[in-house]
C-alpha cells in the first residue's frame, strides 16, 4: 500500500475514534479491507503522534490541541467508573471547608457525592456544577465569573483566574484531559489549563481524579506535575505497578 493510503486510512481511523470514543481492530479491518496487522501498524503509528491511545483489540482518541469531547458526550462515557471514582474522591474531603471542584464531568459527580449536611463553601468555574448544589442547604457556591465555553460550560479567561486568585481553598478537585509521569496533567485549551493551574496555586491541597483511560496520554497545555497533587483517585483498570510508579512521584494514589 502507498504512503497515501495508509494516510487516508489512518485519517479515516482517527475520524471514527473521535466520532465513536473507542475503535476497534476487528471492526476496523472489516471495514477498510485490510488485515488486522495492518490496522495495528495504523494504531502504533496513530500512537506515536499521540492522537490515539491503544486498548487491548482496539484504541480511543486522546484528547488534543484541536480535538475536546463536549460534557454532553464525557456523561455517556465510562460512568460507572466515573462514578466510582467520584465517591471515592470526595471522602477525602477531611476537614476542609473551602473546596474548589473543576470542571469536566467527574468533577461534577465529586460535587454531587459532597456531603449535604456540613458547612461548604464550593468554589467552581464550572457551570453545571454550580446549579448541582445550588440548593443544597448548607452549601455556599461562588462561581467564578468569565467567558463560557461551549462544549464544557466552564468559565475561562483572566476574570476568571483573577477572580481565583483571591481565595486560598482548602481542597482542590482537578481533573485533566491526560495526565502522565513525563509532562505531568494537560489539557488542550491555553485558556483552561490557566484556571487549572491556579486552582492548585490557590489551594492547600490537590486532589487529581480520573479514569484509566487519562493515563499515558498526552494533551496541549501543562498545567500540573504529578508531585503537586495529594492523591490521584482513579479505579482498578489502571494496573497497580502503573498506579505504583505514579506514587513514587508523591501523591497517594487509590484506586476503586
Amino acid at each position: 500500500m502507498g504512503a497515501s493510503t495508509a494516510e487516508e486510512r489512518q485519517r479515516e481511523i482517527v475520524r471514527a475514534a473521535r466520532a465513536t470514543g473507542s475503535v476497534d481492530v476487528t471492526a476496523l479491518a472489516a471495514v477498510l479491507g485490510v488485515a488486522k496487522e495492518t490496522i495495528r501498524r495504523d494504531l502504533r503509528a496513530l500512537e506515536d503522534h499521540g492522537l490515539v491511545r491503544r486498548t487491548h483489540g482496539g484504541a480511543y482518541p486522546v484528547e488534543s490541541a484541536g480535538f475536546e469531547t463536549t460534557l454532553a458526550f464525557r456523561a455517556t462515557s465510562h460512568v460507572p467508573e466515573k462514578r466510582r471514582i467520584a465517591a471515592a474522591a470526595a471522602e477525602l474531603l477531611g476537614d476542609a471547608e473551602t473546596v474548589f471542584v473543576d470542571e469536566g464531568f467527574t468533577p461534577q459527580l465529586i460535587a454531587e457525592a459532597l456531603p449535604p449536611d456540613r458547612p461548604l463553601t464550593v468554589v467552581t468555574a464550572s457551570l453545571p456544577v454550580a446549579g448541582a448544589l445550588a440548593e443544597a442547604e448548607h452549601t455556599q457556591v461562588l462561581l467564578l465569573g468569565g467567558r463560557v465555553r461551549a462544549g464544557t460550560l466552564a468559565t475561562v479567561d483572566h476574570w476568571t483566574t483573577k477572580m481565583l486568585a483571591g481565595f486560598v481553598v482548602d481542597l482542590a478537585y482537578i481533573g485533566a484531559n491526560g495526565i502522565s509521569r513525563e509532562h505531568g496533567l494537560t489539557t488542550p485549551d491555553p485558556a483552561v489549563s490557566e484556571v487549572k493551574a491556579q486552582a492548585i496555586r490557590s489551594a492547600r491541597r490537590t486532589v487529581f481524579a480520573g479514569t484509566h483511560t487519562k493515563f499515558g496520554a498526552v494533551s496541549f497545555c501543562r498545567f500540573a506535575e504529578v508531585g503537586a497533587l495529594e492523591a490521584i483517585v482513579t479505579s482498578t483498570l489502571l494496573p497497580a505497578a502503573e498506579a505504583n510508579r505514579y506514587s513514587l512521584l508523591g501523591p497517594q494514589v487509590i484506586r476503586v
